[in-house]
């Protein structure tokens, strides 16, 4: 099946230095703690420092980038504390999303996480990509956030979506295998919670997703 992912706005040079950077960063070919030069980049990538500077400010407020006057800028490192508190906000903001899409949501609007869902199992069933699986686990839950039609908690997801996004791949690299053998059952629950009337059960569902990836996190930090 024939999925399309979300894509990036294209709003100038600076958003798209910032897209082709985070990229690289999910990709894994720019890893955690790794620099990130202005002169480097914008000679990779055939644009202008200051191109580079506004798409690296951008990556900033993803929180996915950070900058110190005497370290430079660095891709963030997956630590336990970063964990805490993005698993924390992430987990409040799911389940707030959970429940306003399944108060407010059409049908229609709920339909994509069924395709989402069978798009997982069709990549297991073949030669499952672990980079595309995560893709389609992110894109299930941007799909929530629209159906809530919330405008600032999207929004507020936003802030976090690309931190999330890291350590998910860091989860994926220390046991994809666990993570491919949940990954179907979890969202496909949800996506089933979400037409029910219980609200609670959904709630206790979401944050129950969130927070189990932020165990398996914290235990295999150093793996």
């Amino acid at each position: 099946m024939d999925i399309s992912l979300p894509k990036a706005a294209r709003r100038g040079l600076a958003h798209e230095a910032a897209d082709v950077i985070r990229q690289a960063i999910f990709d894994g070919d720019v890893p955690p703690g790794a620099p990130l030069r202005e002169v480097e980049l914008a000679a990779a990538l055939g644009v202008s420092r200051g191109s580079i500077r506004e798409g690296l400010t951008l990556l900033e407020r993803e929180g996915l980038i950070r900058t110190g006057w005497h370290r430079g800028t660095t891709v963030i490192e997956v630590t336990a504390a970063d964990v805490e508190e993005v698993y924390a906000i992430r987990g409040a903001l799911d389940r707030l999303a959970a429940i306003t899409a399944q108060a407010t949501a059409s049908p229609q609007q709920l339909t994509p996480l069924d395709e989402l869902v069978e798009a997982m199992a069709a990549e297991i069933a073949g030669e499952a990509s672990p980079t595309r699986l995560l893709a389609l686990d992110i894109a299930f839950h941007d799909r929530i956030y629209d159906a809530a039609g919330n405008q600032r908690l999207s929004q507020a997801w936003l802030t976090v979506r690309s931190q999330v996004y890291l350590f998910q791949m860091h989860r994926i690299a220390t046991g994809y295998e666990r993570y491919r053998d949940r990954v179907i059952d979890e969202h496909r629950q949800l996506a089933e919670l979400l037409r029910a009337n219980d609200r609670e059960t959904l709630a206790r569902c979401a944050e129950e997703h969130v927070d189990s990836a932020r165990r398996y996190l914290l235990a295999h930090l150093h793996a």
